[in-house]
């Protein structure tokens, strides 16, 4: 994504966030026109997806035993895993978006 203040960030940020939401989304049209309001939404269901996956590690052995072999078990449990990471790093991603959104500059340090 192009840093702030680039020509087009700010629409190529736009399509990032509602990639990090349901399809459906884009059919708000407040979405559409309010950056800032789609990247409160976006980093709402992150959050949610994210502790999804949580809940899901916590009770994956238990509830999938006798259902699926073990082999499977530790697959969904690497699964629950991976997804969680991969989704908190969306989340620190939304983070910074959003700020740049309402106006704030990074200042790269050496």
């Amino acid at each position: 994504m192009p840093p702030p203040g680039v020509p087009g960030w700010e629409r190529r940020a736009v399509a990032w966030l509602f990639d990090a939401c349901p399809p459906d989304f884009r059919a708000y049209e407040l979405l559409q026109r309010q950056p800032i309001v789609l990247a409160r939404v976006a980093a709402g269901q992150v959050a949610a997806s994210v502790e999804a996956c949580r809940r899901g590690l916590a009770t994956a052995r238990a509830e999938l035993r006798g259902l699926v072999s073990p082999e499977v078990v530790e697959q969904t449990i690497a699964l629950y895993e991976a997804e969680g990471g991969r989704l908190s790093e969306v989340g620190r991603g939304i983070e910074v978006v959003a700020q740049a959104l309402e106006g704030r500059r990074f200042v790269p340090r050496l």
